[in-house]
């Protein structure tokens, strides 16, 4: 059955049916979250479905839709009350979930509402780590406007173009060091970007590194 349809099926059932027997709609919420049906999402919401509400890993519907690149439902989510900065249980939040996937139009959205860039998760990733690491360099370029300093330490010491190195990602590099990047800064271990991505191979990334003077 087509996701609104399915919904609002769903709904006609929950109108029949005792309150204790009727289906769990915050689960629903979940699951047409992931579909990707406004038409659902709303029906669901209009009928008291918790923009809050979680899965068994602690995910939100806002989490799941930043996650998915869904901008059109975390506008909704966000319009009925959703929380910007809630995350799962591994501390993920909505915006670690946008940088991860590369959305930066959800980014943007999160951030222009005040959505928290400082927070760490479960392993203390920022969203800036999230987005350095998975080099996704308009998510990096979105963090850097909203105040993310350039050269901020992570765990261990770790700089934005270390992560970025470390994955291989010249685009998140070369806007990096283009933004200010201390090239030759040494997290707790006393190794550069150049000399964690010599360790992990990778050469185009080192080449880049080189050319901006720096050392292992």
């Amino acid at each position: 059955m087509h996701a609104s349809a399915w919904g609002m099926a769903a709904l006609l059932i929950f109108s029949a049916q005792p309150a204790a027997q009727q289906r769990n709609i915050n689960f629903d919420l979940l699951t047409a979250t992931r579909s990707g049906s406004i038409a659902t999402v709303n029906a669901l919401l209009d009928h008291g479905a918790s923009a809050n509400s979680r899965n068994r890993l602690g995910d939100t519907p806002l989490n799941l839709a930043a996650r998915d690149g869904n901008l059109e439902i975390v506008r909704v989510l966000l319009a009925r009350g959703a929380d910007i900065n809630l995350g799962n249980l591994a501390r993920v939040s909505p915006a670690m979930s946008a940088a991860y996937g590369g959305h930066d139009a959800i980014l943007r959205e999160l951030i222009g509402r005040k959505a928290r860039l400082e927070g760490v998760d479960r392993v203390a990733k920022t969203v800036m780590v999230y987005a350095a690491g998975n080099g996704n360099a308009a998510c990096v370029d979105l963090l850097l406007g909203a105040g993310v300093a350039v050269n901020e330490r992570y765990l261990n010491g770790s700089t934005a173009l270390m992560w970025a190195a470390a994955y291989g990602k010249a685009d998140s590099v070369q806007l990096l060091l283009a933004r200010g990047a201390e090239v030759n800064a040494r997290d707790d271990r006393g190794m550069t970007a150049l000399a964690i991505a010599l360790e992990q191979k990778q050469e185009v990334v080192a080449q880049l590194l080189r050319a901006a003077g720096g050392q292992p």
